[in-house]
C-alpha cells in the first residue's frame, strides 16, 4: 500500500507564505514522480506543479509560475510545495499526488494513482 500525507495548510492572509508537505511511505520507489492539486470551492481540481523523480524537471500552472516552488527529499520521500505571495484565489483544498514512473511530469489527474487526502489552504483578502 502506498499512503501520501499533506501537512501545512491553514489560515493566511493576502501576501503571506505557507509551505506544504506531503510524506509518501509504503511501496513506492524513492524516485516517484510528484505533483500538487487542488480544488476550489465549486471547482474542478486542477493541476499546480509537479517535479520528476531526480527533481531536475519541474512544471507549474501558469496562475503559480513565480510564486510557488516544488521541491522534493528523495531519502525522506518527502516533498515540499512553498507558496508565497498568496492570493484569495489559491484558496481550496491542495492535494499531493504520486506515481511511481515518468518520463514526464504530466499536469494530468489520471496519470497519478496515488493521492494524499488533501489540506486545506484558506487566504483571507
Amino acid at each position: 500500500q502506498v499512503q501520501l500525507v499533506e501537512s501545512g495548510g491553514g489560515l493566511v492572509q493576502a501576501g503571506d507564505s505557507l509551505r506544504l508537505s506531503c510524506a509518501a511511505s509504503g511501496r513506492m520507489s524513492n524516485t516517484y514522480y510528484m505533483a500538487w492539486f487542488r480544488q476550489a470551492p465549486g471547482k474542478d481540481r486542477e493541476f499546480v506543479a509537479g517535479i520528476s523523480g531526480n527533481g531536475g524537471s519541474t512544471r507549474y500552472a501558469d496562475s503559480v509560475k513565480g510564486r510557488f516552488t516544488i521541491t522534493r527529499d528523495n531519502a525522506k520521500k518527502t516533498g515540499t510545495l512553498e507558496m508565497n505571495s498568496l492570493k484569495p484565489e489559491d484558496t481550496a483544498v491542495y492535494y499531493c499526488a504520486a506515481k511511481n514512473s515518468g518520463p514526464y511530469v504530466y499536469s494530468a489527474e489520471w496519470q497519478y494513482p496515488y493521492w494524499g487526502q488533501g489540506t486545506q489552504v484558506t487566504v483571507s483578502s
